[in-house]
């Protein structure tokens, strides 16, 4: 009650509304007794996106335990997660410390196949509610060797997320995207995380159309402890704006019985998951609550490492002060439920989809004399369009097109080497209608053999034509991708070890080192493996690397950007702003008397010659031929 009375004392938006009774629509109060138990109603809860690295392992694998027991589901957050918690247990059950929620945010940190296997939503974070248009952010003393380790990039610099993914500028970009991660992992639902703002909505029904399963609509009220001060006090929307944009949309176009709308930004009571529900939510994430349930104290200093109750903090004595237990979160999640059981109760409602959508239960409050408030309309949110009960809420699956695809019959094909680890090696065609090439592949050969794959070139595909979007996107270790042809962008996006060499045929007559043979965006977020490129490559060849070895004959604008790992040789020109932000990994490049130059960390901005005692180049000559 305290909490639903600061909600209004506060000012959030919901702390104007009042949620009308039962007479007034023509209900009745029932028992609450004959309202669904709390243990249904937890189910719809997640916690929030905190990245491993912004708050202990003790604090993520808290959430993690709590939420696996109730049936709900954690949420890694964009730092990845250290592999012993996700590895199914000896008796083949799951691992109670795995999150549900795997995060693929911009940094694609620790974004492994074997990660993407391991869950069951793969949610695409677009923005952050506290802080609309900026990347992630995670200060260098805060990322200890653990940290680094699983998000495969250098201690003690600081990880700052690009604001965009690269690999989309466009509604079609997150399509395949989504695509292609469906196809690494088919039992995975894929969430797309958009930020509460004027034409949300509009963007939810692009996102639905693309073939998302789950959209989360996030409010500017979360994430207070790592979001830089200027964009919690002056960025981002209130989620009662943007949930109830979404709701109408996705309902006038049709789309919403197929997509699970789930929203979080400062819930806290029983109230707001109502209030949530009658705006059009199916299920509620909970951050800072759940921190708080664990013993946060809102000390507001997460970015400074020295949180004093081991909550956001990566020292291992100040870890030792979590007092945090995953009863502590369920108790609270129950007692959320309760509050929600008895609010349906006087309303009339078995559950919690009977009022899912019905904003004719919320009027103004007309209590509240105040100047400001005077001014207020809330009919736009209050808007209600007219359509069937069952259009107003989840009820049906999303019809993702992967049952025919080339991967099929590349997996058909493997079989004997993805069973018995037997070699194969066999030729295919492919055409620019294929697209994700090698995804289903790996995710079906990670979920076997887990991210150390198998030995190099135990599945050997030749490949002819023109591949489509993510050619090899994912590859995992032991899979080698010969395509005679070119590829399109996004090739080995995600590459987790395998091997992609794309070369023009023998008869073609083209100069292999004046002609473009694959697109932008070329081994984005790539974490191992290898690839050759007998041609020059688009615009922002290797962005995110952070372990692969690439040669390739030039690249465009803004190549190795972001680089935190690998080592990446061109043979060719570069374009501007050539390893842009590169903290880690090693870039060559010849120049034009034909001598190599190379670029290796944030501190060397100019190109520096090879030292002599360099012996990288030689291996790599022995080794691409």
């Amino acid at each position: 009650a305290m909490m639903n009375e600061s909600a209004s004392r506060m000012n959030t938006i919901r702390g104007l509304f009042t949620i009308k009774g039962a007479e007034e629509v023509g209900r009745k109060p029932i028992p609450i007794e004959e309202v669904e138990p709390a243990a249904e109603i937890v189910k719809r809860f997640s916690t929030g996106a905190m990245s491993f690295g912004s708050i202990s392992r003790e604090a993520h694998t808290t959430l993690a335990v709590a939420m696996n027991r109730i049936g709900g589901k954690s949420n890694t957050g964009e730092g990845g997660e250290e592999s012993d918690r996700y590895q199914p247990l000896p008796d083949g059950s799951t691992n109670p410390e795995r999150s549900a929620i795997k995060q693929i945010a911009s940094g694609r940190f620790g974004v492994t196949t074997e990660y993407l296997v391991n869950a069951d939503v793969l949610q695409i974070k677009m923005a952050q509610g506290a802080k609309p248009g900026e990347g992630g952010q995670l200060s260098g003393h805060k990322v200890d060797a653990t940290v680094a380790k699983t998000r495969h990039s250098t201690p003690g610099v600081d990880l700052i997320s690009p604001p965009p993914h690269h690999d989309i500028y466009s509604i079609e970009d997150l399509e395949q995207l989504i695509y292609d991660l469906k196809n690494v992992n088919p039992e995975a639902d894929i969430s797309v995380k958009l930020v509460s703002q004027v034409g949300v909505g509009t963007v939810s029904v692009g996102v639905a159309k693309a073939r998302a399963d789950h959209i989360t609509i996030s409010g500017f009220d979360g994430g207070t402890g790592a979001a830089p001060l200027t964009s919690v006090k002056h960025a981002g929307s209130p989620w009662e704006i943007g949930l109830a944009e979404t709701q109408q949309e996705l309902v006038h176009n049709g789309l919403r019985s197929r997509i699970a709308l789930q929203v979080d930004g400062g819930l806290k009571t029983g109230r707001d998951v109502v209030i949530g529900a009658l705006l059009g939510a199916d299920e509620f994430g909970f951050a800072t609550a759940a921190l708080i349930a664990v013993g946060c104290v809102m000390m507001r200093k997460c970015h400074l490492n020295t949180c004093s109750v081991g909550v956001a903090t990566q020292d291992p004595e100040l870890r030792k002060r979590f007092t945090g237990t995953p009863e502590h979160v369920i108790n609270y999640f129950f007692f959320v439920a309760e509050e929600v059981r008895e609010i349906l109760a006087s309303l009339g409602a078995t559950k919690l989809d009977d009022i899912i959508g019905a904003s004719e239960l919320l009027d103004s409050d007309r209590m509240i004399e105040h100047w400001k408030a005077r001014g207020l309309d809330f009919s736009n949110i209050f808007r209600k369009v007219e359509a069937p009960k069952e259009a107003t809420y989840w009820t049906e699956r999303q019809n993702h097109p992967i049952d025919d695809i080339l991967d099929r019959r590349l997996i058909e094909k493997a079989k004997l080497a993805l069973e018995t680890k037997v070699p194969v090696a066999f030729e295919a065609g492919i055409r620019n209608v294929d697209r994700s090439a090698g995804a289903m592949l790996s995710g079906a050969l990670a979920k076997r053999w887990g991210h150390k794959g198998l030995k190099d070139d135990t599945i050997r595909v030749t490949l002819k034509g023109t591949a489509g979007q993510s050619f090899g996107a994912f590859l995992a270790r032991g899979i080698t991708f010969d395509l005679v042809g070119d590829g399109n962008d996004y090739v080995g996006k995600g590459l987790s070890g395998g091997r992609i060499i794309v070369r023009p045929p023998e008869n073609a007559r083209i100069v292999p080192h004046q002609s473009i043979i694959v697109g932008n965006t070329v081994l984005y977020g790539a974490i191992s493996g290898e690839c050759y490129f007998n041609g020059v490559a688009g615009e922002r060849f290797a962005v995110r690397n952070s372990g692969a070895i690439a040669v390739v004959e030039g690249v465009g604008d803004h190549g190795c950007e972001y680089m935190t790992g690998g080592v990446v040789v061109v043979l060719g020109g570069t374009g501007r702003n050539f390893a842009a932000g590169m903290s880690g990994g090693v870039a060559y490049v010849l120049d034009e008397e034909g001598d190599f130059t190379q670029r290796c960390d944030m501190d060397m901005v100019e190109l520096q010659p090879v030292p002599e005692e360099d012996d990288m180049l030689e291996k790599l000559h022995h080794h691409g031929g």
